[in-house]
């Protein structure tokens, strides 16, 4: 059970990092409210993945679906710059969340 709530996780803290911006420097209150939920949110599931899964390939899995997810966002909604250099960082990523995922016993 542990790498689904780990992808899920990471799914809800791809929603926070969208969450931020709108918030305004958490001025505006329930943007902030929903900001606050989503990172408690990702939060508990990777807390709950790890009860399963060794701590560092949680975090590392986790935190690569965010910045994964934050990135291709941020080139389709707000039109980030996309270069050959973000693709193969992105290409890194994937592929060591991949790796992590294949080498796990668990």
């Amino acid at each position: 059970m542990g790498w689904p709530l780990l992808a899920f996780a990471g799914l809800i803290e791809i929603a926070w990092s969208q969450s931020i911006k709108p918030t305004q420097g958490f001025t505006r209150p329930l943007p902030t409210l929903l900001c606050f939920l989503l990172a408690a949110a990702a939060v508990y599931l990777l807390s709950r993945s790890m009860q399963t899964l060794p701590v560092g390939t949680a975090y590392a899995v986790f935190t690569g679906i965010g910045a994964v997810g934050a990135i291709v966002l941020g080139v389709i909604v707000q039109k980030d710059p996309i270069s050959a250099g973000r693709v193969l960082a992105l290409a890194l990523i994937v592929g060591g969340i991949v790796l992590a995922r294949a080498t796990n016993p668990a």
